[in-house]
């Protein structure tokens, strides 16, 4: 079986678990004799490409399209760039691409046959740029590789018009991946209408939806009215290979408890705060680490202020890498208080380090997870609690930390991957 398979990232060059997904899936696929056709906007050449080819969009000519496809690439609007709208930006760069939102000028959307475009593969400020003309490219790319894949296979709403462009060129069956929905990203009265028609768009023209939760899945049938037969949920996994294990060494003798993430609406950060005042009443031997930044992080500043914690409130920035790792060697606990989160990776990076975490009710992976402590994001007096037994009953918390990480560990790529095998085998005539 052979896919043509749209994404925006690929490992080494990533700002967000999407990336990250899409290489352990390509891993599971090729584990499952299903050879990829991995289509990006901007390759850098140094992508593993053991288990996919790599096709860089920015290499590829425009062709001649057929005037439905350059009828429905006419009717793509422009969208500005949000912090609502946006799920996979460094956080570290949102600034710098609100700044340059601000300077930026826009040119009209037209298509020219017989040129490459190049493409960043950011989350700039002429995404929808981006997005349209990566359709465009899309579509050529069906034609050119005509006979050679199966299914088409498009991650995320930005890449859907390209899924449906290759689907009208090459009469193949579509599969939308639907990582993160704007209901995730954003409340309902602040949702950019304009990022949910293509969301809609993408699932509509689709021969099969799979969502990465059950969550997410009935997010999809209930917001966006698509039909329960059509969505499927696979669960993401996570691939440990390769990690090495860190020692560091405290500089503090006290426990300490982290958020690690975009400090966003979506993740829940005000919740962790207030949970964090309620154990520093409770507790004189425990600090607390916000680790990520976003849109929410000066309000959150000033939150820890006014409540009074900030003697045991510590703020980091933006951590990649192994600073990530090393954050987890360093905490006694971890939690993800989400509003809603599709899946969310971090809880399973923790308990994998041997971190006991807490996770909301809200999460993907609270579906999947039966040692990590769950509770409702608002609940902060639930969070508490759980937090305390955590820090206070190492019986409890030893047990979540050895089973865990037994757990996470068996969450492999390969068993989600034969479940996507069979979401394209059930859609290939």
């Amino acid at each position: 079986m052979r896919v043509l398979m749209f994404g925006w990232e690929f490992p080494p060059h990533i700002a967000g678990g999407l990336g990250t997904a899409c290489y352990g899936m390509t891993k599971g696929l090729a584990a499952n004799d299903v050879e990829v056709l991995f289509v990006m906007p901007s390759a850098s050449g140094d992508e593993d490409e053991s288990a996919v080819k790599i096709i860089n969009a920015s290499d590829v000519k425009v062709d001649v399209v057929d005037h439905n496809t350059e009828d429905f690439l006419g009717k793509v609007q422009f969208v500005q760039v949000g912090s609502n709208m946006v799920p996979y930006v460094d956080p570290d760069d949102f600034y710098r691409i609100v700044e340059e939102e601000k300077h930026c000028t826009r040119e009209e959307f037209s298509i020219r046959y017989g040129q490459k475009y190049k493409f960043s593969g950011k989350y700039g400020s002429n995404l929808m740029e981006e997005v349209a003309r990566y359709a465009l490219v899309g579509a050529s790319i069906a034609r050119q590789y005509e006979g050679q894949f199966d299914v088409i296979h498009a991650h995320d709403w930005l890449t859907y018009l390209a899924g449906i462009a290759a689907k009208q060129v090459s009469g193949k069956p579509l599969v939308v991946h639907m990582h993160a929905t704007s209901y995730d990203r954003a409340s309902e009265d602040h949702i950019d209408t304009r990022v949910l028609d293509l969301e809609t768009r993408g699932m509509q023209a689709a021969d099969k939806v799979i969502a990465v939760s059950e969550l997410t899945r009935n997010i999809c049938i209930n917001k966006y009215g698509i039909s329960p037969d059509k969505v499927v949920a696979v669960h993401n996994a996570v691939d440990f290979s390769g990690r090495d294990e860190i020692k560091v060494e405290r500089g503090v003798k006290d426990k300490v408890v982290t958020f690690l993430g975009r400090v966003t609406y979506q993740k829940g950060p005000e919740y962790f705060i207030e949970a964090a005042a309620k154990i520093i009443k409770r507790c004189d031997n425990v600090r607390f680490v916000m680790a990520g930044s976003g849109d929410m992080l000066n309000k959150c500043i000033r939150h820890v202020a006014r409540l009074g914690i900030s003697d045991r409130f510590h703020f980091t920035g933006f951590l990649r890498g192994k600073d990530v790792q090393k954050m987890f060697a360093l905490s006694d606990v971890y939690i993800m208080p989400s509003i809603s989160e599709p899946f969310g990776i971090s809880p399973l990076e923790a308990m994998q380090t041997n971190v006991p975490s807490i996770i909301s009710k809200q999460s993907g992976c609270a579906e999947i997870l039966d040692y990590a402590l769950k509770t409702d994001f608002w609940d902060v007096d639930a969070m508490a609690d759980a937090i305390y037994a955590l820090l206070n009953y190492p019986a409890i918390s030893s047990l979540a930390a050895r089973c865990g990480r037994d757990e996470v560990n068996a969450l492999k790529w390969n068993q989600a991957a034969a479940k996507i095998k069979a979401v394209y085998e059930s859609v290939i005539k």
